[in-house]
């Protein structure tokens, strides 16, 4: 039986207000020169990558910058002096409108791009709270089955769902849920 939540894609994404359009151009103004000097300075970053899921369903986000095209985990950067617990709290909050407390330690990577980043890997179960995703960073979000994701599919959500510990919530390879 399929979990009802929210469907596909946002709703009214076809009108952008004027607020959210200069808060995507800034994104993606921010990520250019982020580009830049990553490039040059090739900085070792941290962050986390969300796996939220429904079922065998996995939420998947289109960002407003960077590659567009392509299909990723929700997540981003570590504040100075946050715990990668606490990061994926907050960005689960400020990108999806999800206040989750229960997260699994799903493992994690290391992305050599134009920067070192060293990807905290959380997953969570969705309750089905309506979604309240951040259209200035979000494009659109889409539920699909980890096995068949929605394509393209970005590198780095490529290398997290291979992940032994994000492959299924539950699974004998699981750790032990933290923070909770």
């Amino acid at each position: 039986m399929t979990s009802p939540r929210p469907p596909d894609g946002l709703s009214g994404a076809t009108e952008v207000p004027f607020a959210i359009a200069a808060r995507r151009l800034a994104y993606r103004a921010a990520y250019v020169v982020l580009g830049v000097w990553w490039f040059v300075r090739r900085p070792h970053t941290r962050g986390v990558k969300l796996i939220v899921r429904d079922g065998d369903d996995v939420l998947f986000v289109r960002h407003t910058y960077g590659r567009r095209a392509a299909w990723e985990l929700p997540g981003g950067g570590l504040k100075h002096g946050e715990a990668p617990l606490d990061a994926a709290r907050r960005e689960a909050e400020e990108e999806l409108g999800l206040r989750i407390d229960a997260w699994t330690a799903g493992g994690q990577i290391v992305a050599t791009d134009r920067a070192t980043a060293h990807l905290s890997c959380f997953t969570a179960v969705y309750d089905h709270r309506p979604l309240r995703v951040d259209r200035g960073e979000i494009a659109e979000v889409r539920w699909a089955p980890q096995d068949a994701p929605p394509q393209p599919l970005g590198p780095h959500a490529t290398e997290i769902l291979c992940l032994p510990g994000v492959r299924r919530v539950g699974s004998p390879a699981q750790e032990p849920p933290v923070g909770g």
